[in-house]
């Protein structure tokens, strides 16, 4: 099979969808590799290092596309990226397409088949290939959190741990899953007192298990949330709704709950936002003010340290690229109920219910389209 690897056109995104390493694998096993000039330069993975892995270095993403049977991307694809997909053509990459109806008519209307990394599932009932990026936007939660908390970014001029004789800050953390944990474990690394929210008692359980009383855990519910909002000094929202829009956690009245300065993060902004007052920000101007509220809603949070979420990412999504690339993506589908779970849309049809459901579209099961 020929593989394209197209540089990510996404503002601030660095991320390359496939490593030299996977480039080596795919080419020991008979396909081609054709990697978009300078597409991991941003990293350090040079073209030649692509090269010697056995990958060709092609000079336009208009050329990857035209020529690739598997498109291995990061970020999910821009009008100009869809326009150039084509029927019969895989794309494998992140594409929330719930809050996002554009691209959702732009990839029915291309005639692709569009696997989504963020549903793809494991026999855990685990998101594997979220999980990585999960992992690194939860870490970096408390360190964008413990930034904003700066009084000369407009935060409360709180330090996240203290010093000896002054207390140190209060970190609510919404959602226990993967974001959570890890914003938990680095929230308390620098000594921030951590209270964990969940709707799942097994999962309070499970994190209860872990640290004891080094954090604090509570069933989550609207009151729980408004009743420990003015003690908050950082906010965490790490809802996730596999393939739908995030839920809304804290609304704009709420806000007058918290003290001024305070911090709210949003890692679900990818999936629409757990505030109400959330909207997407950028690594260059991260954060915005609403009621005397720092928000940091930044889409592409991993991106900001790209060389760590590359690998880590690649570490997920090369056994599935594999399998795509050996068996070709109808049958890979049909012989890996997790991956088929990743299909998204197929052949003009919408293949996700969350998806369907979110954007009131018409959904066909996946292997049914499949069987067309």
């Amino acid at each position: 099979m020929l593989i394209g690897v197209p540089r990510e056109i996404k503002n601030s995104e660095f991320r390359i969808g496939l490593t030299p390493a996977g480039a080596r694998e795919l080419s020991a096993r008979g396909h081609q590799v054709l990697v978009q000039r300078d597409a991991g330069a941003g990293i350090g993975l040079a073209n030649e290092a692509y090269e010697a892995a056995g990958a060709r270095i092609v000079e336009t993403a208009a050329e990857v596309y035209a020529r690739a049977e598997l498109v291995i991307k990061v970020k999910e694809p821009r009008a100009a990226e869809c326009a150039m997909l084509r029927p019969g053509q895989v794309l494998f990459a992140y594409l929330h397409l719930a809050p996002d109806p554009e691209q959702t008519r732009a990839l029915l209307a291309s005639g692709c088949t569009a696997i989504a990394y963020e549903t793809v599932t494991d026999a855990h009932g685990g998101l594997p290939l979220l999980a990585p990026m999960s992992e690194v936007a939860g870490r970096m939660a408390i360190q964008a959190g413990a930034h904003a908390l700066e009084k000369a970014q407009g935060g409360s001029g709180i330090l996240l741990g203290g010093v000896p004789g002054v207390k140190p800050a209060e970190v609510m953390v919404i959602g226990a899953g993967t974001v959570g944990l890890n914003a938990a474990r680095m929230a308390m690394g620098l000594g921030a007192r951590v209270t964990v929210l969940d709707r799942s008692l097994e999962r309070l359980k499970h994190i209860d298990e872990l640290y004891g009383q080094r954090l604090a855990t509570i069933l989550s519910s609207a009151e729980a949330i408004s009743e420990r909002l003015p003690q908050a000094d950082l906010v965490v929202g790490a809802v996730l709704v596999p393939g739908a829009a995030a839920p809304r956690l804290v609304s704009r009245a709420q806000l007058k709950l918290m003290r001024p300065g305070s911090v709210l993060v949003d890692v679900a902004i990818d999936q629409g936002g757990c505030f109400e007052t959330s909207r997407p920000t950028t690594h260059q101007d991260p954060t915005y003010e609403v009621d005397g509220i720092v928000h940091y809603c930044v889409a592409n949070m991993p991106g900001a340290v790209a060389r760590t979420s590359t690998f880590a990412l690649a570490n997920a999504t090369l056994p599935h690229a594999l399998a795509l690339a050996d068996k070709g993506a109808r049958q890979a589908l049909a012989d890996d109920s997790h991956l088929r779970n990743g299909l998204n849309v197929h052949a003009g049809k919408l293949t996700c219910r969350a998806v369907a459901d979110a954007l009131g579209l018409p959904f066909t099961p996946a292997a049914e389209a499949l069987a067309q």
